[in-house]
């Protein structure tokens, strides 16, 4: 088991397949590397895929599933908000994972890169230190490294066996991580009459963005935060593999959109929460110097469509 922050944040398929071999059993309480599959598809997704079926289809041995779905924020009606800390400490129990694990995320062997960067930034929001995203699966599957298929069985990791002591703790989310509507509604009126002091990067492609194509979301309205900037999060991918760009590449992408290095706080957002943080990665990887003052507007274009006033959604 390595150090915790001895690994990169995105680590190469190459890497995971070196290190996995020297982990402890998969059933040993000792800390160890944990592969979990956040796999995550879109609602309006025509081929009515699901996350658990694509991880009985094609896995890396004895991953566990990470359901954004499923761990959420229980009382709100908009989906997969950031979950209580409670939930997430349920779910890291039901998964048999300790907080001294080391946790990589992946995305499933068909898309690439979609919503592992947002159960890795949940697992770092609940003060879990080691966490890395694979970059990323499809990789992996391409160059022949291990993986299983079917539904997981009763062999594998539910009977790692942890003591009261060794199960995972309460923990703490990190709410300075996440910024709500009304502090999202306070800059966006700035912004109106202003040039932005703080920048909000969209995710979303860039014809929602401007309001020329409908959200996937029914009813919803689209186009942009007053003072947003257009990312969209697939810009940041390679065209084939789907993988991060290299740092120098994603660096590129980010300024020429205007994104700028001033180490001022820099605000994620997207439909739901989801891909805004394949920019708060990418901004890490590209080495933007606002560090810890990235923040997620975890509610998205689907609560500010819902929520905000007229004049807040602007088209063009």
């Amino acid at each position: 088991m390595p150090p915790l922050h001895t690994l990169p944040r995105l680590l190469p398929p190459s890497l995971l397949k070196s290190l996995l071999p020297k982990n402890p059993s998969y059933l040993s309480s000792t800390p160890q590397i944990i592969p979990i599959n956040a796999t995550w598809f879109l609602p309006n997704d025509p081929k009515k895929r699901t996350g658990l079926a694509s991880h009985n289809q094609l896995r890396i041995p004895h991953s566990r599933f990470f359901d954004i779905d499923g761990v959420k924020d229980l009382t709100s009606d908009l989906p997969h908000m950031l979950p209580a800390a409670s939930t997430f400490v349920e779910a890291m129990r039901r998964l048999k994972i300790r907080r001294e694990d080391y946790l990589v995320f992946y995305d499933s062997f068909e898309d690439g890169i979609l919503a592992a960067p947002r159960a890795a930034w949940t697992a770092r929001v609940m003060g879990h230190q080691g966490v890395s995203v694979l970059n990323n699966f499809k990789i992996y599957v391409e160059e022949g490294y291990d993986v299983t298929k079917g539904p997981e069985g009763a062999e594998d990791y539910q009977n790692r066996q942890l003591s009261p002591e060794e199960e995972y703790p309460s923990a703490t989310a990190d709410l300075e991580r996440v910024i709500s509507f009304e502090d999202v509604t306070a800059l966006a009126r700035e912004n109106l009459t202003a040039p932005p002091n703080i920048q909000i990067l969209d995710a979303r492609p860039n014809p929602r963005f401007t309001g020329a194509a409908p959200e996937p979301r029914p009813g919803l309205p689209s186009g942009h935060i007053p003072g947003s900037l257009s990312i969209p999060f697939i810009s940041l991918l390679s065209p084939t593999a789907k993988a991060f760009l290299p740092p120098s590449e994603l660096r590129k992408i980010l300024t020429d959109a205007g994104v700028t290095d001033d180490g001022k706080t820099k605000i994620t957002s997207c439909g739901t929460g989801v891909t805004a943080t394949v920019i708060d990665l990418a901004l890490e990887e590209a080495g933007f110097k606002e560090n810890e003052k990235r923040r997620v507007y975890d509610g998205s274009w689907t609560e500010w469509a819902q929520r905000a006033d007229k004049e807040l959604i602007l088209k063009g």
